[in-house]
């Protein structure tokens, strides 16, 4: 391939003990039409012997591999510094390891982010991969109360109405193309977050000093969610409850999360654990329990926190 004057590109495909899932990912990327990218995966701790896989699969991706889980911050870090530190990629592009690529993903992503300096990262549309023609997102909507909203999109048969590429308020990192300046003036992934709310919290940080987040509607990919971690676990369910209190105490102010504590703490925590536990699913209890604890404490010794938002 002659890379001309394209800007390079490194896949970044985070897996954790998913070498079952590598194949529609990493071949659906190497076959994309770009003609500057080169395919990583983060082998972030597993123990099913992806590294090896991948190395006797396919020789032409490079396996960046850790010895320990680094959670999904952390990993991805890993990939950030080496795709724009110690190599001299121009983007990455963020996914996940249980995705289906389009063949012209890259080049679509990349199309639109050129456009605008500006533009700090760029997502597409996410399709469930057992309804190929429905949506899972197209972006996430703003949302007066909860901050950051819904999927746009979410659930609705593909019939042309998102056919535009726009600004987006913010995205899913199931798959997003982040530029190098980005990282190089707000950093990467903040690790306090580990598992979910870490897209939000490095998108929040880039607006604030100017950067856009854009939708390529050509940019397509399915996906078939959360393969890792699972849709429905008292571990997600802990790292939700946490995650969702701390992006907004974090980058709001005063005003907003006064209202937006008694939406959480009403929605997020007492309901659902009154729930969970009538329904004798104490593990979910306890895991709502630890997660406003966990995000209680860090945003208390951290002087995130006023009593104010109680009353």
């Amino acid at each position: 391939m002659n890379p001309g004057n394209n800007p390079l590109i490194f896949v970044l495909i985070l897996s954790y003990n998913g070498k079952h899932l590598l194949k529609d990912s990493i071949s659906s990327y190497l076959a994309n039409v770009y003609p500057n990218f080169e395919v990583v995966v983060i082998d972030n701790g597993s123990t099913d012997g992806t590294k090896e896989w991948v190395n006797q699969n396919y020789p032409e991706v490079f396996v960046l591999r850790t010895e320990k889980n680094l959670g999904y911050s952390g990993g991805f870090n890993l990939g950030l510094d080496y795709a724009f530190n110690q190599s001299k990629a121009d983007y990455v592009l963020i996914t996940n390891n249980d995705v289906k690529a389009d063949s012209k993903v890259i080049s679509e992503l990349v199309k639109v982010a050129e456009t605008d300096p500006l533009i700090g990262f760029v997502t597409g549309k996410v399709y469930y991969y057992n309804k190929p023609d429905t949506l899972q997102t197209v972006g996430y909507y703003e949302d007066s109360l909860r901050w950051i909203g819904g999927h746009i999109g979410g659930k609705e048969l593909d019939k042309g109405q998102f056919e535009q590429d726009v600004e987006r308020f913010m995205s899913d990192d199931i798959f997003m193309l982040a530029k190098k300046s980005v990282f190089e003036t707000v950093g990467g992934y903040n690790s306090l977050f580990k598992f979910q709310g870490e897209q939000a919290d490095w998108q929040a940080r880039a607006k604030k000093i100017g950067f856009k987040i854009y939708y390529a509607y050509k940019a397509k990919i399915w996906h078939k969610e959360s393969m890792t971690i699972g849709k429905s676990s008292p571990f997600k369910t802990f790292y939700d409850v946490r995650n969702t209190l701390l992006p907004p105490l974090i980058h709001k102010d005063d005003a907003f999360n006064t209202s937006f504590f008694k939406w959480y703490l009403k929605s997020v925590v007492i309901y659902p654990f009154i729930k969970k536990t009538l329904k004798l699913k104490f593990s979910y209890s306890f895991a709502i329990a630890r997660g406003f604890i966990s995000a209680m404490s860090y945003a208390i010794s951290h002087h995130l926190f006023k009593m104010k938002y109680f009353f």
